[in-house]
């Protein structure tokens, strides 16, 4: 181990003897008392040292014996300390990739913040690298969050969508004005290779191409329908193989000027879209007669979709992935985000499991879950 305070965690001295650890009050840590010997020996937890090394340097400054190790322990539990050399065999290979890590280094970063184990964040984003996504619709939010999720390195990323680009489907981050009369799939193919911090071509496995084909090997499928009502009132249908297979699931996109992330599905746990579906009929008799309206009367001219409205609706999305995919539960589990142009109001809409839902998910017994207060600093006293 070769132990390295979180260099995302900005250091300042409160007074002489107490250190606080962060800006922001979500991750925010206060150390003391210090003492002058311990603060200077901190400025050594740089990562280039291991735990003999600096054991013989705690030893050269004064410090008592065990004190180097209990100072290591305790700054690993308070979720302050990192290893440079952690993360396991995946991590070591990714190191080696030099260009590649300087292209991930803020992630890294990013995911040593909200990891506690020294060598936390190294071993998941080696591991993202093993991760197969796929996304379906790829116009202004589908292609966004297809670039997103390849430059933050996730290892294959899947893009599925028919016809050619147009031009209202190009967007910063997205669909470049080139590829205008293009295949949107093969578009949407050369973006997430140019978006992978190594440019690696993404092979296309068996089953990729088809949806409701190779579901089980997925970690995620996040649908992001052009047509922003096929995201705000998903088929039940369609998300059939989906729910069998076990495969989770995101829904995002805009409808008019509304924007929409989640519910992310986990299939037998969370609500479905067959969930949503019998809930909004329930809550609202005339709901399938008007959606049946709306889906076979659908109009040929462009869709809304406001840019800074779908931009903003792929970074949610994206980021909502992420977070499931490296382990966390996000805000989407079971919940539609939503946000309306021009206020941009992000509201949770909670979307509970139905009980006649054949996906099974509301006659399981959840129990309860507790949600973090992220406002107080924590405090670690000496």
């Amino acid at each position: 181990m070769h132990p390295i305070l979180k260099p995302a965690l900005r250091r300042g001295w409160r007074d002489l003897n107490t250190i606080q650890f962060g800006v922001a009050p979500a991750h925010a840590l206060v150390l003391g008392p210090v003492d002058t010997a311990t603060g200077s020996f901190l400025q050594l937890l740089d990562g280039t040292r291991g735990l003999p090394l600096l054991r013989d340097e705690g030893k050269r400054m004064g410090l008592p014996d065990d004190h180097v190790d209990k100072l290591v322990r305790r700054l690993s539990g308070a979720g302050l300390l990192d290893d440079a050399t952690g993360g396991g065999a995946a991590a070591d290979a990714l190191r080696k990739k030099t260009p590649v890590m300087d292209r991930l280094r803020p992630d890294l970063a990013s995911l040593s913040v909200v990891t506690r184990g020294p060598g936390d964040g190294m071993r998941k984003l080696a591991a993202r690298r093993a991760m197969r996504v796929q996304v379906r619709g790829v116009g202004r939010v589908g292609a966004v969050v297809a670039s997103v999720l390849s430059g933050a390195g996730v290892g294959q990323v899947d893009v599925l969508d028919g016809g050619v680009v147009e031009s209202w489907d190009v967007a910063p981050g997205g669909l470049p004005v080139e590829s205008v009369g293009q295949r949107r799939d093969t578009a949407a193919r050369r973006l997430v290779r140019q978006s992978a911090p190594d440019g690696a071509p993404r092979r296309v496995r068996k089953g990729a191409g088809t949806p409701g084909e190779g579901e089980a090997g997925l970690s995620l499928v996040i649908i992001a329908p052009r047509d922003g009502l096929d995201a705000h009132a998903p088929d039940p249908l369609t998300a059939e193989p989906l729910v069998s297979s076990g495969t989770p699931h995101l829904y995002t996109g805009v409808i008019e000027g509304t924007g929409v992330v989640g519910p992310l599905v986990l299939p037998g746990t969370t609500a479905c879209a067959g969930c949503l579906a019998l809930d909004r009929a329930d809550r609202d008799p005339t709901w399938p007669r008007m959606l049946a309206q709306w889906r076979s009367g659908r109009a040929r001219h462009v869709h809304a979709c406001d840019l800074a409205l779908a931009t903003t609706v792929a970074g949610l999305a994206a980021a909502h992935a992420l977070a499931y995919l490296d382990g966390a539960a996000p805000a989407s589990a079971g919940v539609r985000w939503e946000a309306s142009v021009p206020g941009f109001d992000w509201h949770a809409r909670p979307v509970s499991p139905h009980l006649t839902c054949p996906c099974g998910a509301g006659v399981v017994d959840k129990g309860e879950h507790l949600v973090g207060d992220t406002e107080p600093q924590d405090t670690m006293a000496g």
